[in-house]
């Protein structure tokens, strides 16, 4: 076999081929797949991303509906303001059902807090000590929204030798009512 120039050039074409193909087709298409595997890995992170951030959002959602249930029921302890005045009745019942004396109510003008209205009441009575802590127990069942400031518990000026235990009580009640254009 004569190797001439005809096979010389054949033998380096032959060979040229598979490395062109290498630097021509090989290479650009290992590169665009590469690239693509590091696009799709990220793409998955931010799925993973995207479906924890999704299993939050039902949470918080549960949560929100737990709120605002309980808002609700909040609300529905909330006296209308033309409510208020029986508020104060079966506060001022409740003193005489645990044996203080007559209530003496000093209503001041009421305050808003938030969305609703605050009817702040100063209440002086008198009586047995145990009578005071009944009343605050009957109270702490009352179907409404109060709350207790200002306390001030003393022995009477004008005690007794037999008075044990009669104190004179002096508080600020505030009840929370919603005011009539307020209930939506």
């Amino acid at each position: 076999m004569v190797f001439g120039r005809r096979e010389l050039v054949m033998s380096v074409v032959v060979l040229a081929v598979p490395v062109a193909s290498y630097f021509l087709v090989f290479k650009p298409q290992n590169a665009r797949i590469e690239a693509a595997k590091t696009e799709v890995s990220h793409k998955m992170s931010l799925l993973a991303q995207l479906e924890a951030e999704a299993e939050r959002t039902e949470d918080l959602m549960a949560e929100n509906a737990e709120i605002a249930s309980r808002i609700e029921t909040i609300e529905a302890r909330l006296p209308s303001d033309k409510e208020v005045d029986e508020v104060i009745r079966q506060v001022s019942n409740l003193c005489v059902q645990a044996g203080l004396a007559q209530p003496a109510l000093a209503s001041e003008d009421p305050v808003r807090a938030a969305t609703y209205m605050e009817q702040p009441l100063t209440l002086k009575t008198t009586g047995d000590f145990r009578g005071y802590y009944e009343f605050l127990l009957m109270l702490e069942q009352l179907p409404r929204v109060t709350r207790i400031s200002d306390l001030e518990v003393k022995a009477p000026r004008n005690a007794r030798e037999g008075d044990d235990g009669i104190v004179d009580i002096e508080f600020t009640l505030s009840i929370y009512f919603q005011a009539e254009g307020d209930a939506a």
